[in-house]
Formats: C-alpha cells, sequence, structure tokens
C-alpha cells in the first residue's frame, strides 16, 4: 500500500512539474499486454512532416551554413581539382590535407557532411591537370602512377574523416562523369582496385554503375536524374541492376537532375522550382525516386524556399529520398526487477533506401525533471543497415521512338497510382539490458547516434521527440513503478532542431 502511494505520487509530481513548465498532452494511448509482467506495448505517435536527417535527401554544392543553409540538406556536393591537391609530385599528403580541411570544415557544426569528387577537366571552364603530367593523357605509365598514389593519398585523408559521407570516382572525363573520354577497360579495373583498398569504410560511387567499374561494390551517381532523354538508356539499367542483384541494398543511388540540355522542360522540368512545384514534374521524380531507390540528389535543391507550393513538394520528395524509420511500436518493463531492463524496437522504413553504415542505437533513463541522462547502453546485435524500405516500385511503360533516345516514359506514370512490389517489412530489435539507479522513476528513450562523438543524430519519424536526437517513449521504475508517458507530455518538433553535430576528427 505504502509503495502505491508513493508511486502514485513520483508520478503525480512529475506531471506538475511539466505543467508548470507549460507542457500539454500529445501522446498516444499505451496498451497494456496481459500477461506481460510490468510490460507496455507502446505506438508512439507518427511524424508527418519532412525530416532533415543525415545523408539522405537534397544535397547542395559546396557546405552552406547559417543564413545560406538549405531547409533539409545534410549533405553539401563538392568538387575539387586535381591540381589543388598535388601541382606536382613534389606535392604531399599535407596539401591534400589542407584544401580539405578549407572544404569541409563547416560542416560537423551544422551536422553536413561532403560528398568529394576529384576531377581534371570542367568543359568551357579548364584543365585541371597537374603541372607536370600531360593534359588529356589518361592511359600513360606516368598516369597509373600517379593515379595510384593519389587515391592512395586520398584514403589516408578520407576514408575514415566523419565530414565524408560518400565518395564519388570521378577523375576520368568531362565534370568527372566518365565520358569525354570514357575510361578504358584496364583504367577501370585499375583504378577500381585502387578505389575499393582506399576507402574500405566508405560508400564508393561511379557514374554508369551497370557498366563501368563492375565488380568493386560501386554505387550510382546519375548526372540527369529524372531526365526525359536518359530513363530508358540510364535510369532502366539502374532499375534492372536492383531487381537482379539488389543493388540498393548495398550501394548508394543518388546524383543530381539537370536542366540545360535536351528534354529536360519535359521532365524533370525546366528549374527546381519546377521540378517540386507542379505535380507533372514532382510526381514523375518522386516516382523515379522510389523506381530506382535513391538516397540523395543536387542541383534540385534549388527551388525556390520563399515559394510554399515549392517548399510544400519539396517536403514530398525530402520523406522519399533514401530512409525513412517509423517508429512502429515499443515494449519495455515499466519496474526494472533483478536490474533487468528488456526492451523491443519495432521499425518500419518508409523511404526508397536503406542507411549504409553501421551505426548504433542507444536507449538511455533520464531524470525525469532535468531530462539528464542517468544510464545509458547501446543495443548489441542492432544493424540498422538491414532495415530495408519496400521493393519493387512499380515501373514505367515506354514508348519507342525511332531516334535515339529510343525510348521515352510514356504519358500517365505521373498520375497513376504506384505502389511497391514488396511493402516494406517490420523490423524488430530486443535487448535485455543490465541496469541499476537509485529508487525513483525515469524516462526511457531510444536515440541513432553518429559515431562521430557518439552523439544522437538520425531520428525516427515520431513526435514523440526531444531537441538533442532522443525520443522518449515510457517512464521506468526503479522500486517504484513506471508506465507511460505522463499525459502533461509535450514534445519538440524534430524538423526545427537545429542543435544535432557531429564530432571531427
Amino acid at each position: 500500500m505504502q509503495t502505491t502511494i508513493l508511486t502514485r505520487l513520483s508520478n503525480l509530481s512529475m506531471v506538475v512539474v511539466m505543467l508548470l513548465a507549460g507542457m500539454s498532452s500529445a501522446v498516444a494511448e499505451p496498451i497494456f499486454r496481459a500477461g506481460f509482467d510490468d510490460s507496455l506495448f507502446v505506438r508512439p505517435q507518427a511524424y508527418d512532416q519532412a525530416l532533415r536527417n543525415p545523408m539522405k535527401g537534397f544535397t547542395t554544392s559546396g557546405v552552406r551554413t547559417g543564413g545560406n543553409a538549405h531547409e533539409y540538406a545534410t549533405l553539401a556536393h563538392v568538387y575539387i581539382n586535381w591540381n589543388q591537391l598535388e601541382n606536382s609530385e613534389q606535392d604531399g599528403l599535407d596539401k591534400i590535407l589542407a584544401v580539405s580541411n578549407e572544404r569541409f570544415n563547416q560542416g560537423p557544426g551544422s551536422n553536413i557532411k561532403v560528398i568529394p569528387r576529384v576531377i581534371l577537366r570542367w568543359p568551357d571552364d579548364g584543365n585541371y591537370w597537374p603541372a607536370d603530367m600531360q593534359t588529356g593523357d589518361y592511359t600513360s605509365v606516368q598516369f597509373q602512377q600517379r593515379v595510384l598514389r593519389l587515391v592512395q593519398r586520398l584514403g589516408q585523408a578520407w576514408n575514415n574523416d566523419s565530414r565524408v559521407a560518400f565518395i564519388e570516382l570521378g577523375i576520368f572525363g568531362a565534370w568527372g562523369e566518365h565520358h569525354s573520354p570514357s575510361p578504358t577497360t584496364s583504367m577501370q579495373t585499375l583504378v577500381g582496385n585502387a578505389f575499393r583498398t582506399a576507402f574500405p569504410n566508405k560508400q564508393v560511387s561511379v557514374r554508369h554503375a551497370w557498366s563501368d567499374f563492375r565488380g568493386h561494390g560501386f554505387g550510382e551517381y546519375w548526372d540527369s536524374f529524372a531526365h526525359q532523354d536518359q530513363m530508358s538508356e540510364h535510369g532502366k539499367p539502374v532499375a534492372d541492376l536492383n531487381r537482379n542483384e539488389g543493388f540498393y541494398l548495398t550501394n548508394y543511388v543518388g546524383g543530381e537532375t539537370a536542366y540545360n540540355w535536351g528534354s529536360s522542360n519535359t521532365q524533370p522540368g525546366p528549374n527546381p522550382t519546377a521540378s517540386v512545384s507542379l505535380p507533372i514534374h514532382r510526381d514523375f521524380v518522386a516516382n523515379t525516386i522510389r523506381w530506382l531507390q535513391a538516397t540523395q540528389l543536387r542541383w534540385i535543391d534549388g527551388y525556390d524556399a520563399t515559394n510554399p507550393t515549392a517548399r510544400a513538394g519539396a517536403a514530398i520528395l525530402q520523406k522519399l529520398m533514401g530512409y525513412r524509420y517509423v517508429l512502429d511500436s515499443v515494449e519495455f518493463s515499466t519496474r526494472v526487477r533483478n536490474s533487468r531492463l528488456p526492451v523491443t524496437l519495432r521499425v518500419k522504413n518508409e523511404g526508397s533506401a536503406p542507411f549504409y553504415y553501421q551505426w548504433p542505437i542507444e536507449v538511455a533513463l533520464h531524470d525525469p525533471v532535468t531530462k539528464a541522462v542517468r544510464w545509458s547502453a547501446r543495443f548489441a546485435n542492432a544493424d540498422i543497415r538491414s532495415w530495408t524500405p519496400g521493393s519493387g516500385w512499380t515501373q514505367p511503360e515506354w514508348d519507342p521512338l525511332p531516334y535515339w533516345p529510343h525510348n521515352v516514359v510514356r504519358p500517365g506514370w505521373s498520375s497513376q497510382a504506384q505502389r511497391w512490389n514488396v511493402p516494406p517489412a517490420l523490423h524488430s530489435l530486443s535487448e535485455e539490458f543490465s541496469v541499476n539507479l537509485p529508487t525513483g522513476t525515469y524516462v526511457l528513450t531510444v536515440a541513432v547516434l553518429d559515431p562521430a562523438g557518439m552523439q544522437p543524430s538520425l531520428r525516427f519519424a515520431t513526435r514523440q521527440y526531444w531537441n538533442g536526437g532522443r525520443h522518449p517513449l515510457g517512464l521506468v521504475g526503479f522500486g517504484l513503478d513506471g508506465g507511460p508517458l505522463p499525459a502533461a507530455m509535450v514534445f519538440d518538433n524534430p524538423a526545427t532542431d537545429l542543435t544535432l553535430r557531429y564530432a571531427y576528427p
């Protein structure tokens, strides 16, 4: 009887404190499971808005922070000229590190990571060959020696750099897009092996993953994503890789839209604002994202952010690109006995792609008033890369042409109802933690940590959120009863939290 009274007083006092802090109720109704001692089963409230989550979505050209920051971008694409990294054989690793620091250093404080690409040629702008190399020579013994040395040093600089998300292989051809000229078969083998060796800890992508640099486990960057003239010649081969090899499960798909050639006015539209705001274009891009299970896109990031219709359309696309982890349900013990705390999470990926790095999942217990962490641990058997989305999005139908590009998407794909052939599965994660705290009631939270500093970063699509990256789930008692979150608790908005960051070095 005395314990029951203490429990009620403890919970009541916590609610009073939260009410005094100006909080109001927004908690989903919990379900108590019969037959489970002190077990609470909760379905957290879903969050419907787009999230500025790491390593997915709209991607800027160069790192943009402060007043110039993009509302969603946590990725920045960075072109780097070879002769900036080394202009002669005498230049060493220190020069690569200096350039990297200059181009990447604004990222950690704004939770932005970069996708670098080294280039040798930019049409109508210039060539960026080192002064002691022959411009346009992609095959000589000297080129082979120098490119291998460069890639090895890039690996030393970037493979464990927390500021680097993905690597685009680049180097060959105009804009580093592997055409004009294309790399020879022997150079693909040589340089592909070098990149694979130099970057065991990073995802690497190439321009034509279905035909070039095969066998190295590289992803795809498409330089004219959802372009009317390349859907059949470039989009379909990527879709075939996904269908036949499960390509997207281990390799990210991304790139950029393009608005300056061919039939771009037809699709993806005449400019980024049209791409995100007009349904005929937005839905076409959305279908292509899901069809190819894409993670990120740039150039399209340049939509007019003062246009409400454009912002609404951009939110739709941001939700589709990459992963979107929804907390379907949570089950945990509300009263710790024998220092054991069992926790089960069930998650659904409603995005278009997996997450490609093994980031840890933390559970923590917090002081209910100050929110200070009193205990934390990480799931030992968690691998969020296995939280896969649906697969087999409805494919476009094709109209043949008697000239290049030979086939175009039949009108109507944008407006017709589409679906996953295999819907997203429910992924379950369970562990029993050992924990001992003083008598009291604590708030249980879950978070996904960036290994660079082990701070919360990746957020679930649930309204149960605290600024700083953690999701409160319920109350756990030590010597007292726990239960659902207090009816008086409100949450912060995960879409507007700009406090997240990671550590470098």
